[in-house]
């Protein structure tokens, strides 16, 4: 079946949508960072870089470090933008963009987020690094695919009771980082976590400025929540979406999250740009290692 022009979107000089990339353009290690400055911090320690577009929010880079081929995307904040970005790289991979159909032969992508995030239990100190390894979804972009994805229904179950889940907001879903991947980037410098993808950075994670919350004991939930010596560790705005749409197209991710803040001890960082640094350096260190 040929894809229509309205589903798959090409532009005029053959780069996919919103990305603007050709599929020449990426390489199968794709860094994640939400932020379009940080593209350039983590591309300034490749020996070589060949491409460098952006459209919007997405910048990306792609060059070589030690002799293997990285490429590096700003998402923006949010699984909203998780849903493009994912499904166009994808597409880039796995789509004849002159005949419009899917390619017999399918291609696995390596997805690394590098981001910032807040800790939710005091233990879990700012300056800190942490994998996620599972995650749950307060997002609900998981809801919008037909999903083959295990539903770990007894731990959601128990996450809804505890919290006393609103039936006005998605129903949380959970989902669970790349084994194989994560083991590559593992250390004794790095922790691994349960995280929180929130779908905003004020109400939805507590904060209230001018607006009243739905329920202002909800942190206090999230930190005390605990099921099957399993506790909620942080909390970012992107994970749960990495996560779902790689199990569901058969690539491989995980999610790496500076802590710059815990929000049970009111701390954040003070030097939150070097920790970042120091995350970068180790993260493409593991990656390039033979």
């Amino acid at each position: 079946m040929n894809l229509s022009d309205s589903e798959l979107i090409i532009n005029k000089d053959g780069s996919i949508y919103h990305l603007n990339l050709l599929p020449e353009d990426i390489a199968t290690t794709i860094i994640f960072v939400g932020d379009q400055n940080r593209v350039s911090k983590v591309s300034q320690n490749f020996d070589s870089i060949e491409v460098k577009k952006e459209k919007r929010e997405f910048v990306t880079h792609t060059g070589h470090l030690n002799g293997k081929r990285i490429s590096v995307i700003s998402t923006g904040i949010g699984t909203d933008n998780i849903d493009i970005v994912i499904n166009e790289l994808d597409a880039l991979v796995n789509i004849d963009f002159k005949t419009r159909k899917i390619k017999e032969k399918h291609t696995s992508l390596n997805f690394i987020r590098i981001g910032t995030s807040g800790s939710i239990q005091p233990d879990i100190p700012v300056d800190s690094f942490l994998m996620s390894e599972y995650a749950i979804g307060f997002d609900g972009l998981l809801h919008f695919y037909d999903t083959k994805i295990p539903p770990f229904t007894e731990l959601i179950n128990a996450f809804i009771e505890h919290t006393n889940w609103s039936n006005k907001k998605a129903d949380p879903y959970i989902i669970k980082y790349d084994e194989e991947l994560g083991n590559k980037i593992l250390s004794n410098h790095i922790r691994l976590g349960f995280t929180g993808t929130n779908t905003g950075f004020y109400g939805p994670q507590g904060r209230s400025l001018r607006l009243a919350v739905q329920d202002p004991e909800l942190n206090d939930k999230l930190s005390s929540f605990e099921y099957n010596n399993l506790k909620l560790t942080n909390l970012e705005m992107e994970t749960s979406g990495i996560y779902t749409l790689s199990a569901l197209l058969n690539h491989k991710a995980v999610s790496l999250n500076c802590i710059i803040a815990n929000r049970s001890t009111g701390d954040f960082s003070k030097n939150p740009e070097v920790i970042m640094t120091d995350l970068i350096k180790y993260t493409l260190k593991k990656l390039t290692e033979d």
